[in-house]
């Protein structure tokens, strides 16, 4: 049986979590946008680069992240 592929997805900047797209077992496609950060006064749509499940939400609307924290882990197709 092969082993999971999970990608974590990380934030790229400090940013306040606007709103979460996502929850866990959710399915995603490349392109799609599933956490939007705000960061001076910019929205910042994170997106994910191939499709999978969504395995695990780390963050929730109101949060403060830090360059590279985890928002969620997606396990690839």
């Amino acid at each position: 049986m092969p082993r999971e592929q999970v990608t974590e997805i990380v934030a790229e900047m400090v940013a306040n979590v606007m709103s979460v797209a996502v929850a866990p077992g959710d399915r995603v496609a490349a392109g799609d946008t599933v956490v939007l950060l705000e960061s001076m006064k910019m929205e910042i749509p994170v997106l994910v680069e191939a499709a999978g499940a969504v395995r695990a939400v780390k963050v929730a609307p109101g949060d403060v992240v830090q360059e590279g924290d985890a928002l969620l882990e997606i396990v690839a197709d």
